[in-house]
């Protein structure tokens, strides 16, 4: 079968796919694994401000693009709507959609993807919108060979990433600006882990793990928290492909058992009434054979389910239903 040509379009400034932004997660699936699909041929349009679509014309089959919202895309897509071709998209950040909707008609918008749960991107979203929950993030190569479990720091559990500020006037400033999407309300659970004794907190950016180095700081631990109050992100299976013993918050309100993790088999499930009598319980038996082996089977699922060719091969898979039907 002959590949599906597609139009990748993005801002050529767009941090997240220049290959040097501390997370490299988005860069590997959209620059590397769909390049790599051999379904795809996949010719990227990394634009400055305007962008015409009439010049594909008869050239390609689809595009795809990089967003639904300004963020790292052209000012201007013209003429997007003159090509009878699917338009897919990636589904932006949560806090963007209320601003988003309005890109659907404007880019000719007929399906979008992301690792969200459906049931959240519909409570952002209209009904109408079509959308297929994708996981990608895990590049195998950098995560196939991992240091021994045996080997690694025990005594601390790693925690890293964005947390809130608990300060009160904080809190009241954020529930005026932002009230739902606020780092305090969007890491609620991981930061109250900030603090604890037994917790190595590293932020964002303040490490020298950055790019594709963020599992050699993850292989440096037994055990790390993966923790987001609304929705599971690539720290999760990121943690967990790192052969780590992740303590993941999965709840009602966050929807993450539809990840596949199971409790006490591949990672040691979370919530804000629970936490630190999970810490404690690994803490207090930390030579107990079982945590290495939820470890490897939390290794395992991620490996299987989040690797960016799988990732790829589905979203190759969406567009043939649009381009061959």
């Amino acid at each position: 079968m002959e590949k599906i040509k597609i139009a990748f379009i993005f801002q050529k400034d767009n941090i997240f796919l220049s290959g040097k932004h501390f997370d490299n997660t988005y860069y590997h699936f959209f620059m590397n694994a769909l390049q790599r699909n051999d379904k795809l041929l996949v010719k990227n349009f990394p634009v400055d401000k305007i962008i015409d679509c009439e010049e594909m014309k008869g050239k390609i089959d689809a595009i795809l693009l990089w967003e639904n919202s300004p963020f790292g895309m052209p000012e201007k897509i013209l003429n997007i709507e003159k090509l009878d071709i699917p338009v897919i998209c990636k589904a932006g950040d949560p806090n963007r959609a209320k601003d988003s909707i309005k890109y659907h008609d404007k880019w000719k918008i007929d399906h979008y993807f992301h690792f969200l749960h459906e049931e959240f991107f519909h409570e952002l979203y209209p009904k109408k919108f079509n959308f297929l929950t994708l996981f990608f993030g895990l590049e195998k190569k950098l995560f196939e060979k991992t240091n021994s479990f045996d080997e690694r720091i025990k005594k601390k559990i790693l925690l890293t990433g964005a947390t809130g500020n608990t300060k009160i006037s904080s809190k009241i400033i954020n529930s005026l600006r932002n009230p739902k999407w606020n780092a305090y309300e969007s890491y609620r659970l991981r930061t109250r882990c900030k603090n604890l004794p037994y917790v190595d907190y590293t932020p964002t950016l303040q490490h020298e793990y950055i790019n594709d180095k963020f599992s050699k700081l993850l292989q440096k631990y037994s055990a790390a928290i993966a923790a987001t109050t609304n929705n599971p992100n690539i720290k999760y299976w990121e943690t967990a492909g790192s052969e780590c013993l992740t303590f993941m918050e999965i709840t009602e309100k966050n929807r993450g058992q539809y990840l596949g993790f199971k409790n006490n088999e591949s990672c040691i499930v979370i919530n804000e009434e629970n936490f630190e009598d999970k810490f404690l319980e690994y803490l207090d038996d930390i030579e107990n054979p079982k945590w290495k082996e939820i470890a490897l089977e939390g290794k395992k699922h991620a490996i299987e389910n989040f690797d960016n060719d799988i990732a790829a091969e589905k979203l190759a898979s969406l567009f043939s239903t649009y381009v061959h039907n």
